[in-house]
């Protein structure tokens, strides 16, 4: 996966999410909207299969919001493999 900012100015920006799917871009987004400081946040596929899928967030500081979203992805990732592993235990 690589992710590459497309634009983007002092309260807004748009990255593209290359390699991945728009489901990870709507995980994103829907982690952004519970982050206090966005005040827009959405997943974007221009088309199903020439192109990439975006997430566009609009804050005070989108940069840090991009990553303390990504970081709650991660964490919740990591809760839902420990219950997988503590599940095939039983």
């Amino acid at each position: 996966m690589e992710v590459k900012a497309i634009k983007g100015d002092k309260d807004s920006i748009m990255v593209e999410i290359k390699g991945d799917t728009i489901s990870f871009a709507n995980l994103i987004a829907e982690e952004l909207w519970e982050i206090k400081d966005v005040k827009e946040a959405a997943a974007i596929k221009e088309h199903p299969y020439l192109s990439e899928p975006r997430v566009y967030v609009k804050a005070n500081d989108p940069k840090k919001a991009l990553v303390t979203a990504a970081k709650e992805v991660q964490n919740k990732v990591k809760e839902i493999e420990k219950e997988f592993q503590m599940s095939s235990k039983k």
